[in-house]
């Protein structure tokens, strides 16, 4: 995904997260040679790494691979080591079929 069409559907996700109550703490954070965490949020007291992904159909769900979700679990656990914090936290994902949103809460059960 190129990086405009990256940010477009971001900022879709956002404006979806926002519009539901969650309040937006960063976006693309890049964890020192990890990778990166599309969105983090906090909504109840919850942290909330969300994954964002698109393509023609909902299975661009399928490029959330088990080895980028290792990649994103050591992130999560970087990022929380960094900030010094000790949170409930969950790991979301946010996929887009063309304009169409699904959210999937809770993608490591």
């Amino acid at each position: 995904m190129s990086r405009s069409k990256g940010n477009y559907f971001e900022d879709k996700a956002v404006d979806f997260l926002f519009s539901n109550g969650y309040q937006i703490i960063q976006r693309n954070y890049y964890a020192k040679k990890l990778g990166e965490i599309d969105i983090i949020a906090i909504k109840d007291e919850v942290y909330h790494f969300v994954e964002v992904k698109s393509g023609n159909s909902f299975e661009a769900v399928y490029n959330i691979t088990p080895s980028k979700l290792n990649k994103l679990i050591r992130s999560i656990e970087y990022y929380l080591q960094i900030k010094k914090l000790d949170v409930a936290y969950r790991i979301d994902a946010i996929i887009f079929a063309g304009e169409e949103l699904e959210y999937l809460e809770n993608i490591t059960f």
